[in-house]
């Protein structure tokens, strides 16, 4: 890298006192780490997760997943499916079925995929429903 770079980052280091193993590590940090505990076991999800797709009014949809493990922080996983997906999302609080993830749109292939890829359930866990 260039002298000016590293003269730039020798300023911000005196300035903040950070290396660059500390930035290193708040780069390289999987938010889902902390929920799976063996990295060939495909998470710690026991139960089907089931994925539905709900008509608002007109073309709009919600889609809704719901029997996510609680040992997952389902407020990072729905931040990470909004930057994903483009989408807006929440968590909301179900009498019968706890908490349930709510995304706008039909994201049912997309969210089937990215729980898949990311390892917090295999396909065999997934059940995808609707029209």
């Amino acid at each position: 890298m260039s002298p000016f770079f590293w003269s730039l980052f020798d300023d911000f280091y005196q300035t903040y006192q950070i290396s660059v193993s500390e930035v290193q590590l708040k780069l390289t940090k999987d938010p889902f780490k902390e929920a799976s505990t063996d990295d060939n076991n495909a998470g710690v999800q026991e139960n089907l997760i089931h994925i539905r797709i709900q008509q608002r009014n007109g073309r709009k949809t919600l889609t809704t997943v719901q029997g996510i493990s609680t040992d997952y922080d389902l407020k990072k996983i729905v931040k990470a499916c909004k930057k994903e997906f483009a989408c807006n999302g929440t968590v909301v609080e179900h009498p019968e079925y706890g908490e349930v993830i709510q995304l706008q749109g039909d994201q049912r292939n997309r969210i089937r995929d990215f729980l898949r890829d990311i390892g917090i359930a295999r396909e065999e866990q997934l059940k995808v429903h609707g029209f």
